[in-house]
């Protein structure tokens, strides 16, 4: 917004590249990146093992680039939704989620969203951005309750297999020793399959999986996910079984349930069958209700057969906790088609 580049977002050989462009030895990459990610410093001035001189430099053509949010507001569970600027006079939401020790923020990595799933707010906003790596982070190191963070899902606006340069940018921030220093198995990383850079994420990094499944067979997903027709769901999961997820990383399935569409036990077996041979998981996901959708959530009594017959198949499942449906922030619900100009 100054005109001159973010240092947040750059990894070390990036802020390498920007210690040489001023004059700096190589060895001041590091001192910057620990007063970005270690301190978490809001001015280049605070810089203080770094001179004077240098500073002034640096000031000239780079700032920090952090932007506060625009506004908030809380639901009456005590999760927060934050309202944060990015590029073009935009913004996207993210969400705070506390639950006793665990601490949790739903990040977006675009404003609007490609896949179109039929029941979801960000799904009917047209895209138009992907989140720069700063923007990205900007949502962590300017949350007011960062410093309470215990992990981040990449859950909020957009595809992130969409935007996945960026993306993988942020994690190798996050958890590289130069930089938070967190475990990968703090992150999430929601998609709804996209294979090439499905394989990617898998083999680039080492933090959990969620994949937006939502039915069990491609014939029903196809009418909730209009990225099935790209993306099968067949072959994403074939891509998967190559893959180890029996040990920390976890590869779970996220199953939003709708009555009378994906919510029979028939609907259950069918996605046992689909799941054979995975080491996973199944979050069951209650419909949050949206504006002018046919679509209606799965009674409870519906939900925990699905669930039970899941288990009793050897397929763990669990329903996961609707939190924040007040204030518009539950899953499905961010969208910010009318705040962006």
């Amino acid at each position: 917004m100054s005109g001159r580049m973010s240092l947040v977002g750059m990894t070390l050989t990036q802020l390498k590249e920007v210690a040489a462009s001023v004059g700096m030895p190589g060895f001041a990459a590091g001192q910057m990146a620990g007063w970005l990610y270690g301190k978490q410093v809001a001015s280049i001035d605070a810089m203080s093992n770094i001179s004077l001189k240098f500073r002034s430099a640096l000031a000239e053509r780079y700032d920090i680039g952090l932007a506060a949010p625009l506004t908030f507001v809380e639901s009456a569970d005590g999760t927060k939704k934050y309202l944060f600027p990015v590029d073009g006079g935009r913004s996207v939401e993210a969400v705070f989620i506390p639950e006793g020790d665990r601490a949790t923020l739903c990040i977006s990595s675009q404003v609007g969203c490609k896949m179109g799933c039929v029941f979801c707010m960000t799904g009917r906003q047209k895209y138009a951005y992907s989140l720069t790596a700063g923007e990205i982070l900007n949502q962590i190191l300017s949350l007011p309750e960062k410093q309470r963070l215990t992990n981040i899902v990449f859950m909020g606006m957009g595809e992130p297999l969409d935007n996945l340069q960026n993306v993988l940018t942020v994690v190798e921030i996050l958890t590289s020793k130069w930089g938070f220093g967190w475990s990968p198995h703090r992150i999430t990383i929601s998609t709804v399959g996209l294979r090439r850079e499905l394989k990617q994420l898998v083999e680039g990094c080492e933090c959990h999986v969620a994949v937006s499944l939502h039915a069990p067979t491609p014939e029903q997903r196809v009418q909730l996910v209009p990225a099935e027709k790209a993306f099968s769901m067949t072959e994403m999961l074939e891509v998967l079984r190559g893959y180890d997820f029996s040990h920390q990383r976890r590869l779970s399935f996220e199953y939003t349930m709708f009555q009378n569409v994906n919510d029979t036990e028939a609907d259950a077996k069918k996605l046992v069958r689909a799941l054979e041979g995975l080491s996973c998981r199944v979050n069951l996901i209650r419909f949050h209700a949206i504006p002018d959708s046919p679509l209606r959530t799965s009674p409870d009594e519906n939900m925990l057969v699905f669930r039970d017959c899941l288990t009793g198949h050897g397929v763990f499942a669990s329903i996961r906790a609707s939190r924040g449906e007040d204030v518009w922030a539950a899953c499905g619900m961010l969208n910010t088609a009318g705040k962006n100009q």
